[in-house]
């Protein structure tokens, strides 16, 4: 079921003359984790806006085609309506936190949305389980290390129960440990409630593994859409300044010559598992 569907969108800045997204067209379903990756300034952040509703709702520009979301016209749908649908983790968590507590932090929105006070505890908790800070609760965003908000950014969203999750980098500002830790909070979140992912991440080492799709942008434009494997199968070691994750750029070093991995390996444990596969029945 398509959850995300792209129309012959068009869009530029009403301060630029040129168009940062030019006729994309593209579905997305429900469940599924997309892989957004292409240069700095192609447009990713732009198409991300583009489904919140920040455009056309509070970025000024010409817009053209359309973008539905769970059955929303975005361009016809106020943002707070949209928010029960999709939800958005930027670059810097805290341009999301200003609470004196998680907790409130939280709750936020879900207060200025009328929800009554048990419903606001119920999810609450419910995002503070989910992304596993609840001994976080009553703890200042600011005085967290800069993985742990994050998580209450993503809790944040959670508590709006959305099916559509939208994150700019959300990785920009981690260290390598903490970066792992919220793509593999990511999935773990996609697989267990069905929440639909859009990524936007330059650490493909760490995202690509869990995605079950790749878009590659340039230019304001779809370039390639496709499984993480077949778009690694298609591109040389980097590719509009974005470099495939290592270990393909060493399975595909090995294939010159052995021809061992008939499936390009995404993670370490898979590159370790076909190698050691293909020695043994070398050996017998």
């Amino acid at each position: 079921m398509h959850i995300i569907e792209i129309e012959n969108l068009s869009f530029r800045y009403t301060t630029s003359d040129r168009k940062i997204l030019d006729n994309i067209n593209m579905v997305i379903d429900e469940g599924e984790f997309v892989l957004l990756i292409g240069p700095s300034g192609c447009g990713k952040t732009t198409l991300c806006k583009c489904l919140n509703g920040l455009i056309p709702h509070f970025h000024q520009g010409i817009l053209e085609g359309k973008v539905i979301v769970n059955n929303y016209n975005v361009a016809e749908t106020p943002p707070y309506v949209l928010a029960s649908s999709i939800g958005m983790v930027f670059q810097n968590p805290e341009n999301q936190l200003f609470s004196l507590s998680v907790e409130n932090d939280i709750a936020f929105a879900l207060e200025n949305l009328g929800y009554s006070r048990d419903e606001i505890k119920e999810r609450v908790d419910f995002a503070l389980k989910a992304v596993g800070i609840e001994d976080l609760r009553n703890r200042s965003p600011f005085e967290l290390s800069g993985g742990q908000q994050q998580k209450v950014a993503i809790a944040s969203i959670l508590a709006m129960k959305p099916k559509i999750i939208v994150l700019d980098e959300p990785t920009s500002f981690l260290d390598p440990l903490s970066a792992k830790n919220i793509i593999d909070l990511i999935s773990e979140l996609r697989n267990k409630l069905n929440i639909t992912i859009i990524l936007v991440e330059h650490r493909l080492d760490l995202a690509a593994r869990n995605a079950t799709r790749i878009i590659l942008m340039d230019n304001g434009k779809i370039v390639l859409d496709d499984e993480p494997r077949k778009i690694f199968s298609r591109i040389e070691t980097e590719v509009l300044g974005v470099a495939t994750p290592k270990i393909i750029r060493i399975a595909k070093s090995i294939n010159k010559k052995y021809r061992i991995f008939n499936e390009l390996p995404l993670t370490i444990e898979e590159f370790s598992s076909i190698l050691r596969g293909n020695l043994i029945d070398r050996s017998k």
